[in-house]
């Protein structure tokens, strides 16, 4: 597999890694992207691989919360420009309401049904807008939820998020719990955990993380000698900085160092007298995994001249 030098820029944005170590990652991998994080985390020059990768298109992520459901809808378009504006806002709110009234099973289906608060279609609401901007967009992705759910929006559309807790309704109506939930939802948009809790992480994650440990310490001189059961001992003690970065529970707490996302929750639910546990989260990072159109704006200008 070969490989190009946006190839070893997109390796430096995803390992924090130097340009000449990425760009030997990926000869020694034959251009494998995922083989070469897993080298350069074993040289102990990355640190854990980052879930989400570049952002490379443009559309806005949407919330509706009406107390009882919730949802995200993301919505793309074309520029920058158009995902502000106010049409293509208000469109992508639609959608996450009708999301979140309707429970479609996919894309296909809530393009089919009534918009919220509208007689047409979601498809006929979205061909609406792009009537009046000229701009290709498209209802990309949605999640729905029901029950005690927090949501945020961050920086005008580019990240949102759910979280969801186990509790009863009178303590989800409460005016802590609803900062406390919004707290959380801010955390997983600053922080992007991949999962819950360790109990979450998939045996094969675990499995794999422990070998990439063992390969540091093999590479480390003053570890090297040491017998292979006690490096695996040593990288079970280490497992718990890797569930700290990757597991929302346990990540510490962005407001208050002194305590994990967990621990905050108990001490929201001690004070309140009540039983809060989290139940899971939903991240959309705006146009994640999406590869960004690319123009050569001399030869846009000279196609329009012609």
């Amino acid at each position: 597999m070969a490989f190009t030098a946006k190839d070893v820029q997109l390796l430096r944005e995803k390992t924090g890694v130097g340009m000449m170590d990425c760009k030997k990652a990926l000869a020694e991998t034959d251009g494998d992207m995922d083989k070469a994080v897993d080298i350069l985390r074993e040289k102990g020059l990355a640190t854990a691989t980052k879930k989400a990768g570049r952002i490379a298109s443009e559309g806005v992520v949407a919330a509706y919360n009406d107390g009882k459901v919730a949802a995200l809808a993301e919505v793309n378009c074309e520029t920058n420009f158009v995902a502000k504006v106010d049409a293509f806002v208000a469109l992508a709110g639609k959608v996450a309401k009708t999301v979140a009234l309707t429970d479609p099973a996919d894309v296909d289906a809530l393009l089919k049904v009534k918009a919220a608060d509208s007689d047409r279609t979601v498809e006929e609401e979205v061909q609406d807008v792009f009537l009046a901007i000229r701009e290709n967009m498209k209802v990309r992705r949605f999640a729905r939820s029901e029950g005690a759910v927090a949501t945020y929006i961050h920086a005008g559309g580019s990240v949102g998020v759910m979280v969801n807790f186990d509790t009863d309704e009178a303590t989800a109506a409460n005016e802590e719990f609803v900062a406390m939930g919004k707290d959380v939802a801010m955390q997983v948009a600053a922080m992007n955990p991949l999962y819950l809790d360790p109990d979450a992480v998939p045996a094969e994650v675990v499995a794999h993380e422990k070998e990439i440990q063992v390969t540091q310490m093999k590479n480390d001189p003053k570890m090297a000698n040491k017998p292979e059961q006690v490096l695996v001992k040593i990288v079970e003690g280490k497992m718990g900085k890797y569930y700290s970065e990757v597991c929302l529970a346990k990540q510490e707490f962005v407001k208050d160092g002194s305590m994990t996302v967990e621990k905050y929750v108990e001490s929201v639910a001690k004070k309140l007298g009540a039983s809060i546990k989290l139940a899971g989260f939903t991240r959309f990072a705006m146009g994640e995994g999406l590869q960004k159109k690319e123009e050569n704006f001399a030869d846009e200008i000279a196609s329009m001249i012609k």
